[in-house]
């Protein structure tokens, strides 16, 4: 009995040495628990090794302590632990799971680290399967001829089978790509288009457990009725109709399902690994940056499933219109009620645009003027708030019963423009209206990533041969025409900012949209006049509100006069310091701090890098010259030698380690 608690008293004292050395090799901010598991897996596989190889034939046991740690044998085993659980935990680094990019990077960084693992083997598995897929499609097999027109259905079919038998989020991201028309050629757009998901709505049981969950109070003192058959059923929520206790009022419910955070733990992750695999097989799919749309679609549907998102999106757009001269609605949010996964809107009773036309008729309406107002209202959003609602199909504008306004619904994809975008599409338009293809370069220059190696000449004459084909004609086609631009763009080799991309296929939508209401309406002609309203409004509003005016004529000027009052010191100062020929102009990258820290940690790096391989290379020489040594000196050259090689491998594995760290750093 004194024996094994000697053995595991001092396997303990071991334990608690490789846990501290190793910890201090591997550096600071080191995960605790990985660190534990670590050195508990090195330690227990090297004492099996090392028993079964070698202690059982000794007579260990019967050893003093001191003898048995001063064994060369003993030394061997310690230095064994030391490397293994070094190695281990890299592996762990290496393999951690992770996820890719913005706010909401990773589901599974936040649950206990073994449960990690089990993760880990869960979407190895389903990765294997997706690829397995892909495989028997055929499609790294058309991938090398995806540039001939022949084959590029072929190469359609096969990504449209992939993803539609992989199922959950790759139907998604499919239907995703099907609107992606500024990438893809129209035969990549009709099979995506084909992608159909089915959605089993949610049970009565399940809806109730949700409520429960997300109210702040009961299911019957939040409503007086609730609807259990669902208005409509996606893959992320669901919507109920219901009637508040409090005041009656008239409400939709919309619920996220409770298996999505689920389905994004499993299959997010696995789509982006999924998307470097083919960005890896096709030049074509690493072009049009494959592996980047698949990180976007999975931060973008993480955004999502996030109502909170929605709602500040509801209220935003919503007071933004309610300033505006185009009278359009926004159902009001009743934020006592709504969280991240629940939201309680104001129930407008109403028709959807394709089957309004009894509203219509009902009110007189004229359905050009509708549509102007719905037009001039997008337009509003997009080139003045910079905040605009990005998904205009029919089903999300409706037609209130009650008075025939038009109402705006669905707020979980929103588009944002900065202040230089939205000049430019605003440029872009009178381009557009002018025929002139040198304001269209202008405009798309502040459209466009990595602008400036463009041939101004070439892409002024691609722009010109499109404008000659929507000229002289009644009506501009908006979507040929953006279709075109999008062509043009991607076989200059450019690509639109996303944000411009979302906003040019909200205007491809929209005029759909608008043409299902006014077969003959026309979005350019339209929007020419609504260039010419805002201009006179913007030249009338002194007029009209002269006192808001004169309060930002007043913020302006507080913000002006301090720095006018010191123009003329700065201009003396300027000239004294030409005049004595003081002024040098000089630039130095250590200047700046993190460049200089930068730099400094690649030299140490560096340095510890050259000095793991001159131990390496130093050791093995000792090594092949102590065996031809015959004499007693012999021994202390192998012991140099195997010193030398096991310092070498604990250099190598820390900086493994750090470049493993940096990597999911730069992802982040």
């Amino acid at each position: 009995m004194l024996v094994y608690l000697r053995i595991f008293i001092e396997i303990s004292l071991i334990l608690l040495f490789i846990f501290y050395v190793s910890g201090r090799l591997i550096g600071s901010k080191v995960h605790v628990v990985k660190r534990l598991l670590s050195v508990i897996l090195g330690v227990s596989l090297t004492s099996l090794v090392y028993w079964y190889s070698y202690l059982r034939f000794t007579d260990y046991f019967e050893q003093g302590f001191l003898s048995a740690v001063t064994d060369a044998s003993t030394l061997i085993w310690i230095g064994s632990m030391l490397m293994i659980s070094m190695l281990f935990f890299l592996f762990f680094e290496l393999f951690e799971a992770n996820g890719f990019g913005g706010s909401g990077a990773t589901l599974t960084s936040r649950v206990f680290f073994l449960k990690r693992l089990l993760h880990l083997w869960r979407r190895q598995k389903r990765l294997s399967k997706v690829l397995e897929i892909a495989v028997k499609n055929g499609i790294s097999s058309t991938f090398h001829y995806a540039r001939h027109r022949e084959n590029e259905r072929q190469l359609a079919i096969a990504l449209r089978r992939t993803l539609e038998q992989s199922g959950g989020i790759f139907i998604k991201f499919g239907q995703a790509l099907s609107t992606r028309s500024d990438l893809f050629h129209p035969i990549f757009i009709e099979e995506l288009g084909k992608l159909q998901q089915n959605v089993v709505p949610l049970t009565a049981k399940q809806v109730k457990e949700v409520l429960h969950k997300a109210l702040p109070e009961t299911f019957d003192e939040v409503f007086e009725s609730f609807s259990m058959e669902p208005l409509a059923a996606g893959s992320i929520g669901q919507v109920h109709r219901a009637v508040l206790r409090k005041n009656r009022d008239e409400v939709v419910v919309k619920l996220l399902r409770p298996d999505v955070s689920t389905i994004m733990r499993d299959d997010l992750d696995i789509l982006v690994e999924f998307a470097e695999w083919v960005a890896l097989k096709s030049t074509w799919a690493s072009n049009i940056g494959f592996r980047e749309l698949a990180i976007g679609f999975a931060n973008a549907l993480r955004e999502e499933i996030d109502f909170e998102i929605e709602i500040r999106n509801t209220i935003q757009i919503g007071n933004i219109l309610a300033k505006s001269p185009y009278t359009v609605k926004v159902p009001h949010v009743y934020r006592e009620y709504s969280n991240y996964n629940l939201i309680v809107l104001e129930y407008f009773k109403g028709k959807s645009i394709p089957k309004g036309k009894e509203v219509f008729e009902q009110f007189q309406i004229p359905q050009r003027d509708f549509s102007r107002t719905v037009l001039f209202s997008y337009l509003e959003q997009m080139l003045f708030a910079g905040i605009f609602h990005a998904d205009p199909h029919p089903g999300n504008i409706f037609i209130d019963s009650r008075d025939g306004l038009p109402v705006l619904l669905d707020f979980g994809a929103v588009g944002r423009l900065a202040k230089v975008q939205q000049e430019a599409l605003n440029l872009f338009v009178i381009g557009v209206q002018q025929n002139d293809a040198e304001i269209i370069y202008d405009a798309v220059t502040d459209l466009v990533e990595d602008s400036k190696d463009i041939d101004r000449q070439k892409f002024e004459q691609a722009i010109g041969q499109i404008l000659l084909r929507v000229s002289y004609v009644d009506r501009i086609s908006t979507d040929e025409l953006i279709h075109s631009i999008f062509d043009v763009v991607r076989d200059f080799g450019l690509s639109f900012y996303p944000s411009v991309g979302i906003a040019l296929r909200a205007l491809i939508t929209l005029d759909g949209t608008l043409h299902t209401i006014d077969p003959g309406f026309d979005m350019f002609t339209e929007a020419k006049t609504f260039a010419k309203e805002t201009k006179t409004a913007i030249l009338k509003k002194p007029f009209r509100e002269p006192r808001e005016v004169k309060e930002r004529i007043e913020e302006e000027l507080a913000l002006i006069i301090p720095e006018l009052k010191k123009f003329p010191k700065r201009v003396d100062h300027l000239l004294r310091k030409v005049e004595g020929g003081r002024i040098i102009l000089h630039h130095d990258i250590f200047s700046d701090k993190s460049n200089a820290h930068f730099v400094a940690l690649m030299f140490s790096r560096f340095i510890l890098l050259m000095t793991g391989i001159t131990f390496g290379i130093v050791s093995s020489a000792l090594l092949a010259i102590a065996q031809f040594i015959d004499t007693v000196y012999a021994v202390y050259l192998n012991t140099a030698a195997y010193t030398g090689l096991f310092l070498c491998v604990i250099l190598l594995v820390r900086l493994s380690i750090q470049a493993v760290r940096d990597m999911k750093n730069d992802r982040l």
